[in-house]
């Protein structure tokens, strides 16, 4: 299945959502920067919900970026996306391994642990949007779900879900958010949390063979439900040797000049793509020409 994300409104637009699948985007991921199983289920949860956020953009330039520090030993995670859905990501400690949860699942809550996380949308504004909560579970999920309600005022259902084959490759990844509009009548509002207590992993649904609209379908029930937009989602990063290039120039002329005088080439990596980018002396001295 292609990965991707729909759009729409349920319960006579009383309620908007987003559902996604996203096994490609977190493969590409996982391959990129080499994760442990349970690094992979939590970038992947995060890239998931990264890309959904990018779609609930309004303008092509805006750009969402999710952040988690904590202090369990993945030490963190880091995840852009834009209005296209375009989505990247890294965790900071790719190779954390942990025994299985009680639940015999990956146990990212104690990959994660204490821990805060912060939502930054740069709209085209002066400054950007920042919003900031504790990790309530650390499973991402319901820590996104109390961000949106402390932060947003917007009472939201997050489910994410990344399960592995036993190789350790990626074999489903997807997730929706369900938001109330603010004239949401309490009776929908209760229709919709008994349809979501008895609703099982999103994974199990993807591995079932369900698509994003036969997942919404299944949810809203009786209750209606409109797709009104789909779009590819994937695994993207911007980097270029030019970009990176630029970066150099910046560090200034000091700085250039000893890596000139240590005669060795220097390596730059993007943390995004894990992309690697070689400058050799001959490269770093015409870069010092251009450095101020």
């Amino acid at each position: 299945m292609e990965d991707y994300i729909i759009r729409g409104m349920a319960c006579g637009n009383q309620v908007r959502f987003f559902a996604a699948v996203t096994t490609n985007l977190v493969e590409e991921a996982r391959k990129h920067h080499d994760t442990s199983p349970v690094a992979t289920a939590a970038l992947g949860r995060l890239l998931t919900a990264g890309a959904m956020m990018g779609a609930m953009c309004k303008n092509d330039t805006d750009v969402i970026t999710l952040q988690i520090n904590c202090s369990g030993p993945i030490g963190g995670l880091i995840v852009t996306a834009d209005a296209k859905a375009d989505v990247k990501g890294y965790v900071f400690n790719k190779d954390v391994m942990l025994p299985p949860s009680e639940k015999g699942k990956l146990d990212v809550g104690k990959a994660l642990d204490l821990g805060v996380l912060t939502v930054i949308k740069d709209l085209g504004m002066k400054e950007p949007y920042s919003g900031q909560t504790h990790l309530v579970t650390g499973e991402i999920a319901e820590d996104l779900t109390y961000y949106f309600a402390s932060s947003e005022q917007i009472p939201t259902s997050v489910a994410l879900g990344v399960l592995m084959n036993k190789n350790n490759t990626v074999r489903q990844a997807g997730g929706f958010i369900i938001q109330m509009m603010p004239y949401a009548q309490e009776d929908t509002i209760r229709s919709l949390e008994e349809h979501l207590k008895d609703y099982s992993s999103i994974t199990s649904h993807l591995d079932a063979g369900e698509t994003p609209e036969k997942i919404m379908e299944t949810l809203f029930g009786d209750m209606g439900y409109v797709v009104e937009d789909k779009m590819p989602t994937r695994f993207y990063c911007n980097c270029s040797k030019e970009r990176v290039k630029n970066a150099v120039v910046s560090v200034g002329k000091k700085e250039i000049e000893e890596m000139i005088e240590d005669g060795k080439p220097i390596e730059v990596n993007c943390h995004f793509c894990n992309s690697h980018y070689l400058f050799d002396v001959e490269e770093l001295k015409e870069l010092l020409a251009e450095a101020k």
